[in-house]
């Protein structure tokens, strides 16, 4: 009886012990000053991701892909852009359709919705 019990304890110990064999490693202290933007409107008019708009951000200009509103905090594809005032325009099908001025904060993920 007293082996049984003592074998059972020894791997019970083992079996804890042995679950906790990776410790923590450093954190990551910050990422890269840069914010955010997404892009939303309505499936009718950009389908599901399969059309893009043409995005200028102070000069520089990129495609980018139209998502749906509700799939926009889960699947939306995020484009990078350097903190600051920065001017937006987006045009599809060669009409401009949104343009403004935005103040982006560091990590700040901005949803641009789309007409």
């Amino acid at each position: 009886m007293k082996k049984r019990l003592l074998l059972s304890f020894l791997a019970t110990a083992c079996l804890l012990i042995g679950c906790k064999s990776s410790f923590p490693v450093a954190q990551q202290s910050g990422k890269e000053d840069m914010a955010f933007l997404v892009f939303v409107g309505p499936s009718a008019t950009y389908g599901n991701g399969s059309k893009t708009v043409q995005v200028d951000v102070d000069g520089t200009k990129f495609d980018a892909k139209v998502v749906k509103p509700k799939t926009a905090n889960r699947k939306g594809t995020q484009y990078g852009v350097a903190t600051g005032r920065r001017s937006i325009t987006v045009t599809f099908n060669g009409q401009t359709i949104y343009s403004k001025q935005l103040l982006l904060s560091s990590q700040e993920t901005k949803i641009i919705n789309l007409p």
